[in-house]
């Protein structure tokens, strides 16, 4: 009877250690990951279009800014096969943004 009550006792505690560091080496939620994939698409696009009014549509800096707009994306699809549209506001499940689509 002692032995399975200690039995018991060293499986529950194991029990506890395993589901503790199973809960605290967890990746961050996806929910998380979208959203701030999602903060960085509305960053560039107001980036762009920062650049796009102070130095004209075919600058230097916007042309800079659009392709930090595309490594945004294609992070973002990367990550998570999907990417912000700001204009539509909605998620796209596709790689179908347009390349030109501020020029």
């Amino acid at each position: 009877m002692k032995q399975s009550k200690a039995l018991f006792a060293t499986a529950a505690t194991s029990l506890l250690s395993g589901a503790f560091l199973l809960f605290t080496a967890m990746p961050p939620l996806h929910a998380e990951d979208i959203d701030r994939c999602q903060r960085r698409v509305v960053h560039a696009e107001h980036e762009l279009h920062e650049a796009i009014e102070r130095h004209g549509r075919n600058s230097r800096q916007a042309n800079h800014e659009r392709r930090e707009l595309h490594a945004v994306r294609e992070r973002c699809w990367r990550e998570r096969h999907r990417w912000w549209d700001e204009h539509e506001h909605r998620w796209h499940i596709e790689r179908d943004w347009n390349e030109h689509d501020h020029d």
